[in-house]
C-alpha cells in the first residue's frame, strides 16, 4: 500500500440523532470511510425521513432508501441495528474500527468501554452541551 492509499475505515454510528446525521453527512463522501451501522432505537423508516428531510440543514441531496434492516444511501446498504446495551451489538463481526457515539448517554471511559467490549477498535465520544 503506497503512502497515498488509505485503508477504509469502518465505521458505526451509536445514535443518528443531530449529532449523529451531522457526522453522517459530513463524511459521507469520504472515500476512506466506510458507514457500516447504525444503531438507533427508531424503525429504518423514520431514519431514512428524518436523513432525507432535514429542517436545519437542508435537505440531503444524495439518494435515501431502506428496508426492515438497513439504511440505503447511495445504492449503500448499511445495517440498522436498535440495542439500548452498546455490549449486545455486533461490532466483532461487523469488524468496526470505530463506533461514533452520539446520543450523550456515555459520555465516560466506563461508558465507551462497552462498544470495545462489543469488538469495536476505538470509539469517538461526543455530548451536545
Amino acid at each position: 500500500m503506497s503512502g497515498e492509499e488509505k485503508e477504509k475505515k469502518r465505521v458505526a454510528i451509536n445514535g443518528f440523532g443531530r449529532i449523529g446525521k451531522l457526522v453522517f453527512r459530513a463524511a459521507i463522501d469520504n472515500p476512506n470511510i466506510d458507514f457500516v451501522a447504525i444503531n438507533d432505537l427508531t424503525d429504518t423508516r423514520t431514519l431514512a425521513h428524518l436523513l432525507k428531510y432535514d429542517s436545519v440543514h437542508e435537505n440531503f441531496k444524495g439518494a435515501v432508501g431502506y428496508d426492515d434492516d438497513h439504511l440505503i444511501v447511495n445504492g449503500n446498504k448499511i445495517a440498522v441495528y436498535s440495542m439500548k446495551d452498546p455490549e449486545l451489538l455486533p461490532w466483532k463481526e461487523l469488524e468496526i474500527d470505530v463506533v461514533v457515539e452520539s446520543p450523550g448517554r456515555f459520555t465516560d471511559r466506563e461508558g465507551a468501554s462497552k462498544h470495545l467490549k462489543a469488538g469495536a477498535k476505538k470509539v469517538l465520544l461526543s455530548a451536545p452541551g
